[in-house]
């Protein structure tokens, strides 16, 4: 794949990009690796005083920045704004709460004095997506660059400004020169790298494919690696929910980034005899979302990133119509100029069917019915899959039972899945390992070093 900004309103060519050579690459390694050496003596102070410009940067140039991932991938405005209005969040957090994070953490032996130190490991790579093009990047970048660690991102190919708009935030807010740098490389290109000494872990957010890839790569060098992969995450309604409340959230739930998230609500299980009004709130509210050009304030739905993604879509609806679903509204990606499906709903599919194990990236909605909370949690826990679920009722003992029961690294109970930097973020199974967030995403990639003096 071409290293290239394509719009995907229009499918303009906007600008075309030639990939680092190899003597390019090792440049910016050794830079990586002598930065390292100096940067990993930096104070927190002086961190913490160059990521919070990163986050005044971000916020200077939110609309600019909001603009162009518009541009590269096709999320509507609003939601580009406030995703980097979210990375100033994440930068402002780590700021803020690093040092306490990493200090040393004592503990009573038979030693005159033993603690925990968490020191850095180093260079560390960061294989990010284009669906949330600085979000993504942000979240593991803010903990990796205060926990005195350094930065290579090989960013998506088809969000090459984004990648390198990032890599000018970071330089900017005054970090050292090679404390983060963008390369500029194909997917083909990440395995040798693993390879090099100088790189010591590396963090990919993507398909089940590309993290395996990574994984086994990384793994034949014994380096640390943090996966937050696919998701079909589950959105259960149980009788006692509010309907309304559950269904416009539904909605944003599922159509989130045009559709196009790991932690969107994919697969709608409703249980009990409040499915039929449920359903019919859902086809109202999908039915009046506005598709089209993504820079307009009052558009709902984007296109989809790039003609391939679209076509993927589509070849999965019609094997889930082969397989026995039926359309209730959508179902045909709308023709003409640009990546753009229609909101999507299907029902009557066989859970058994193939189609209901599969990750649908974009904004189609599996709708599901059950009898019983005890048939929902099986139905929810019948995939591949483990990123999140969200699910409703106020039931106190129905919450206390899909809070244990539920298999996924996030359970919200009356809200949608999202993350906070507050909390830690990824999941299980074959969407991923590791965490990235709060507490134990900054501890993902240093030394937990045990001290013991007598």
């Amino acid at each position: 794949m071409a290293i290239a900004t394509i719009n995907p309103a229009t499918g303009e060519v906007l600008k075309i990009f030639e990939p680092f050579s190899d003597a390019a690459l090792e440049t910016s390694l050794e830079l990586a690796q002598q930065t390292f050496e100096k940067y990993r003596h930096t104070s927190f102070t002086e961190r913490s005083q160059w990521l919070q410009a990163a986050a005044q940067v971000l916020l200077d140039r939110k609309q600019e920045f909001g603009e162009l991932m518009t541009l590269e991938m096709g999320k509507t405005l609003k939601s580009a704004i406030a995703e980097v209005e979210k990375c100033a969040l994440v930068c402002r957090y780590y700021a803020e709460n690093a040092a306490q994070l990493l200090a040393d953490v004592p503990i009573a032996t038979d030693a005159s004095q033993s603690f925990v130190r968490y020191q850095p490991l180093g260079v560390v790579l960061a294989v990010m997506p284009w669906n949330f093009p600085f979000w993504q990047v942000f979240r593991f970048a803010a903990p990796a660059l205060m926990a005195g660690n350094v930065g290579l991102l090989k960013h998506a190919s088809n969000v090459p400004q984004s990648a390198l708009a990032i890599a000018e935030v970071f330089a900017l807010a005054g970090f050292p020169a090679g404390a983060f740098q963008t390369l500029l490389i194909g997917a083909d290109r990440v395995a040798p790298l693993l390879a090099d000494a100088r790189i010591k872990a590396a963090t990919l957010t993507g398909s089940e494919p590309a993290g395996a890839s990574l994984a086994a790569a990384a793994g034949k060098q014994i380096k640390k690696v943090v996966l937050e992969l696919g998701g079909s995450d589950p959105f259960i309604v149980l009788p006692s929910a509010d309907l309304e409340a559950a269904a416009t959230t539904a909605v944003t739930a599922r159509m989130l980034n045009n559709g196009q998230s790991c932690i969107a609500a994919k697969r709608f299980i409703l249980v009990g005899e409040i499915a039929d009004a449920f359903q019919a709130k859902l086809l109202e509210k999908f039915q009046a979302l506005k598709v089209g050009d993504p820079r307009l304030p009052d558009t709902d739905v984007g296109p989809l990133a790039t003609s391939g993604i679209l076509q993927d879509l589509a070849q999965q609806v019609e094997a889930a119509i082969q397989q026995g679903a039926k359309v209730l509204t959508g179902g045909k990606p709308l023709g003409g100029v640009g990546n753009f499906y229609p909101p999507t709903l299907l029902i009557d599919i066989d859970p058994q069917k193939p189609i209901a194990q599969e990750e649908f990236f974009g904004p189609v909605a599996m709708v599901f019915r059950v009898d019983t909370l005890e048939a929902a949690i099986a139905l929810a826990n019948a995939t591949p899959f483990g990123l999140g679920a969200s699910a409703w009722t106020t039931d106190a003992a129905e919450q206390t039972c899909l809070i244990h029961e539920l298999e996924a690294g996030s359970v919200f109970i009356n809200g949608m899945v999202k993350s906070d930097p507050r909390l830690p973020f990824g999941g299980i199974k074959h969407s991923g390992f590791g965490r990235e967030l709060s507490r134990e995403g900054i501890l993902e990639f240093v030394n937990i070093k045990t001290v013991w003096v007598k």
